[in-house]
């Protein structure tokens, strides 16, 4: 059964230290309605009621192909930790979507690998944990009318988003990736970034997120735990990638990033893309937006920035823990039926140091 995290909690010891963000990973129970409204605190969220274990647990995704000029998916580095803990960054919504700030670790239940955890060492509500954040623009010639609309909407969402202690970075992307802007928090840098950037031919998401999240994300050097987390405004209409779906999901789940999409399809009815873009965001614990009308894409911005500032930490040990590379499942979920937990579907364990 899925046990009140209270029931496992202990005192961290003396060893315990500051982190790189280890694996934000969970199973997502639901997720809350597209369009989202300010956050609410819980009336009054139930301790006592333990919910049934998960049916079945995620698979790890297979890779079917791996691009030609890119390192094999199993060659890539994991987690940069070499201890068993794994910092878990997570949102709660009601069944309106809105925001559920407030609630603690014994309104919870969790389970790694289908066990317990341990130990659970830290808990904290809108964590304030520095952002790691990437834009990342389809400049695909499908886009092309709506363009200026976009890098409007994403130059106010970092303008917004980013303290002191956060960074961003900027990417397009059609059949080649084009970092505009590394990472930095100078927001002037940022929007010349995002200005620059020219709409151009297909579209390659596959490859532009998992090169991305190798290159930008999982190379991340930080004294402290962080969150990271990509924004990707596209039609999700992938017809040039060397890599598959699976390739890219993975290598976002090894670089412990989540991944938020903003559809440019901004029609009523939904297509092929708008379902690609859907699967990366909930296998990596993000959201998916579908506005219906060009104006919308600016409200998806702003659901992200709100979300990112409504998120729970929880830093857990997890039970028969074994530096052997696989992948290990995560489920999480409010004891209280009225609430929805998401976040990533499992994570990497990492690999002992040669």
């Amino acid at each position: 059964m899925v046990v009140p995290l209270f029931a496992q909690a202990q005192t961290p010891s003396s060893s315990t230290t500051n982190l790189p963000a280890a694996p934000s990973a969970s199973s997502k129970v639901s997720a809350p309605a597209p369009q989202q409204s300010p956050a609410v605190a819980p009336s009054q969220p139930a301790t006592t009621t333990a919910a049934q274990p998960p049916v079945a647990a995620a698979q790890q995704p297979a890779v079917n192909q791996t691009p030609e000029d890119q390192a094999p998916v199993n060659e890539a580095p994991t987690i940069r930790v070499q201890v068993n803990e794994v910092n878990l960054i997570f949102t709660v919504t009601d069944k309106k979507g809105r925001f559920i700030t407030g609630l603690k670790r014994e309104n919870f239940g969790l389970l790694d690998d289908g066990r317990p955890p341990v130990a659970v060492l830290r808990f904290s509500q809108q964590t304030n944990l520095p952002l790691r954040v990437g834009i990342m623009l389809d400049t695909s010639s499908s886009i092309r009318q709506r363009f200026q609309f976009e890098q409007d909407s994403a130059i106010e969402f970092l303008l917004q988003i980013l303290h002191r202690n956060d960074r961003a970075f900027v990417m397009g992307f059609d059949i080649e990736t084009d970092m505009s802007q590394g990472f930095t928090n100078n927001i002037d840098l940022l929007n010349q970034g995002i200005r620059k950037l020219r709409p151009g031919g297909g579209t390659a998401l596959y490859d532009a997120l998992y090169k991305t999240c190798r290159d930008q994300m999982l190379t991340l050097q930080e004294d402290g735990a962080v969150r990271r987390a990509l924004i990707v405004v596209s039609d999700g209409d992938d017809n040039y990638s060397r890599a598959q779906q699976s390739d890219a999901i993975k290598m976002c789940q090894r670089a412990e990033t989540i991944v938020y999409t903003i559809s440019t399809n901004v029609s009523p009815s939904k297509d092929k893309g708008d379902d690609i873009l859907k699967t990366i965001s909930e296998a990596t614990g993000g959201m998916a937006f579908f506005p219906v009308k060009i104006e919308d894409v600016a409200t998806g911005f702003r659901n992200i920035q709100e979300e990112l500032r409504s998120q729970y930490s929880l830093v857990y040990r997890p039970a028969d823990f074994k530096q052997d590379g696989s992948f290990r499942t995560i489920y999480l979920q409010a004891l209280d039926p009225r609430y929805k937990v998401r976040a990533s579907k499992g994570y990497f364990a990492p690999r002992p140091k040669p």
